[in-house]
């Protein structure tokens, strides 16, 4: 489905009180007597796309100007998701777009029922309509839109070459970003690589292992210690064993005392049942101080205060501490840190083998961009040569016989993502006049034939939606008026077609006609917008023919006039 603008609502602009435009999705035409706010529709239009706000447009006495559409849009298409990116909504495929302007120059936006930007609407434009007026910059009047024009003007021979191009641009702008961090870099990359030679070097040299920080922190404290580690578990052992040195005969070693203890229990065991389990738990008792008393004398033996080893270990220890500090929490982290910079040394010292490899590719990426560019200027050029011969004869139909359009190809200084070539609309107004761009080398009513002319040769290959024409008939009638009627209907077999016009023939061809009409109330004037049915569209042809509504001559020829335009529709 083509998005269009279905609505347009307008209050307190220009001489404009309010007014509804209800719009078809073909050709549209707006008139009116001098006067009556025809202009006003399109600023109207302008206003609700972004355009800039001019508070001196505010109907006098109003405290502010507003401007509401309604667009139809393809639900979950470009402009829907845009939409829905920024937070607003379409309802069932209608998007409203809302603008104010206070008296005070201050504008407020709303896109979807939410708060916007400006530039935010402006931004959507691109996608949704075209303004071609004497006052307002030409969307077609960029570069870029001029090239993408004629890119989709250029068809299929186009296509398979620009694919082709793109994947290579693409690769070409990776290896280039390769190199030039690879040799711009290089100094850094050299100072990083001798930092991690350095420290490989330094924790080879140490050779730690996994975990050994930790063992090594428990031998230490353990040798440090050995004389009151020895001390106390002899002592231990002699609390529950005796001293078996001790010649006094008193039992105050712990298995004596149990040994006592089990004899007095065991001698009536036999009486209690609840005392036999004491008695139990007596000899369990002594067999487990037994077994530890075994323990702490093996213990104590193997106790060795060794000056030579306790140096030894904190010399390795102070080593490993050296190495945590600088490179990790643990010597397991020492470790990682190592294996890491070794692979990043290895990356770092192929850079050279690396640069070689890389400037050959790009040496034959930027081969193969210069052949797959020239194919691209090939296909171009000769697309331009058939749009500025068919933008010319229709230019020729439109009043402007003398006039001629081309296509000027430049190439740039270096590849871009479409090509080299930079692409520029040119007109000369006269054969002895050199094609200067199109805002230069035409009037404002002159450039809006020129846009119409373009539009129409570009017709199916340009994809905004909607365009709007104003003062297009800027200085022509007669047949020159009729064709370009004509031109604005072919135009809106493709897209919706919006024209502010003050020639009939113009305006015969329309699909919906609506006027702006003036109405006085004491020394206010006002205008509303209304649309004709075909006895309405008689009469406000008629009027502009002869300037007689009820003219039985202007009423027969604005008869014929739609005839003309119904038959060649």
């Amino acid at each position: 489905m083509r998005p269009r603008v279905e609505e347009v609502r307008i209050q307190g602009l220009g001489v404009i009180d309010e007014a509804v435009l209800e719009l078809s999705p073909g050709f549209n035409v707006v008139t009116g007597e001098t006067g009556a706010g025809k202009t006003m529709v399109v600023t109207g239009l302008g206003l609700l796309f972004g355009g800039r706000a001019d508070p001196s447009r505010i109907r006098p006495g109003a405290e502010r100007a507003s401007v509401e559409g309604t667009l139809v849009i393809e639900t979950g298409g470009r402009v829907s998701q845009q939409v829905e990116d920024i937070g607003g909504e379409v309802d069932d495929g209608e998007l409203i777009i809302s603008r104010t302007v206070s008296a005070e120059g201050r504008s407020r936006a709303w896109l979807g029922g939410r708060t916007v930007p400006v530039g935010t609407l402006t931004y959507l434009a691109d996608d949704l309509v075209a303004v071609h007026g004497q006052m307002d910059q030409q969307r077609l009047l960029q570069p870029a839109r001029q090239r993408a024009s004629l890119d989709r003007y250029a068809g299929e021979e186009l296509i398979k070459p620009l694919r082709a191009y793109s994947q290579a641009y693409k690769r070409h702008k990776q290896v280039a970003a390769l190199l030039e961090e690879l040799t711009t870099r290089a100094r850094e990359r050299a100072q990083e690589a001798d930092l991690l030679r350095f420290g490989l070097e330094e924790i080879e040299r140490v050779d730690p292992k996994a975990g050994e920080d930790v063992e090594l922190r428990a031998e230490e404290e353990r040798l440090s210690h050995a004389d009151a580690l020895r001390t106390a578990a002899t002592t231990a052992h002699t609390a529950l064993l005796g001293d078996p040195m001790d010649s006094s005969g008193g039992n105050h070693d712990v298995i004596s005392l149990l040994g006592e203890a089990r004899s007095a229990v065991e001698a009536v065991r036999d009486f209690d049942a609840q005392l036999a389990g004491v008695a139990d738990r007596l000899a369990e008792a002594g067999y487990l101080i037994s077994d530890v008393a075994t323990d702490l004398a093996a213990y104590a033996e193997s106790i060795d205060a060794d000056p030579a080893r306790l140096a030894a270990v904190q010399e390795r220890r102070a080593a490993l501490t050296g190495l945590i500090r600088k490179y990790a929490e643990d010597s397991a982290g020492v470790l990682a840190w190592a294996q890491q910079s070794a692979q990043r040394l290895s990356e770092l010292e192929g850079d050279d083998e690396r640069i070689e490899e890389l400037t050959r590719e790009h040496d034959e990426l930027t081969a193969r961009l210069t052949e797959l560019a020239a194919e691209l200027t090939g296909v171009r050029e000769a697309a331009a040569e058939r749009f500025g011969q068919a933008v010319t004869q229709e230019l020729t139909a439109l009043a402007m016989p003398h006039a001629r359009v081309v296509v000027q190809l430049t190439r740039a200084d270096d590849f871009g993502p479409e090509g080299v070539d930079e692409v520029e609309l040119r007109m000369a107004a006269h054969p002895a006049a050199p094609p200067l761009p199109l805002n230069k080398g035409a009037s404002g009513g002159e450039l809006s034939r020129v846009m119409l002319a373009i539009e129409v040769v570009f017709a199916g290959a340009d994809p905004v939606p909607t365009f709007v024409f104003d003062e297009v008939d800027a200085g022509v009638g007669g047949k020159a008026a009729v064709e370009i009627g004509r031109r604005l209907a072919r135009l809106a077999r493709t897209a919706q077609v919006i024209v502010v016009t003050h020639l009939p023939q113009v305006a015969a061809f329309a699909d919906q006609h609506l006027v702006v009409e003036k109405a006085s109330d004491g020394s206010v004037v006002r205008s509303g917008v209304v649309a004709l049915n075909h006895e309405g569209r008689v009469r406000e042809l008629s009027r502009m023919l002869a300037g007689l509504e009820d003219s039985e001559l202007g009423r027969a020829h604005a008869e014929e006039l739609l005839g003309l335009a119904a038959a060649d529709g």
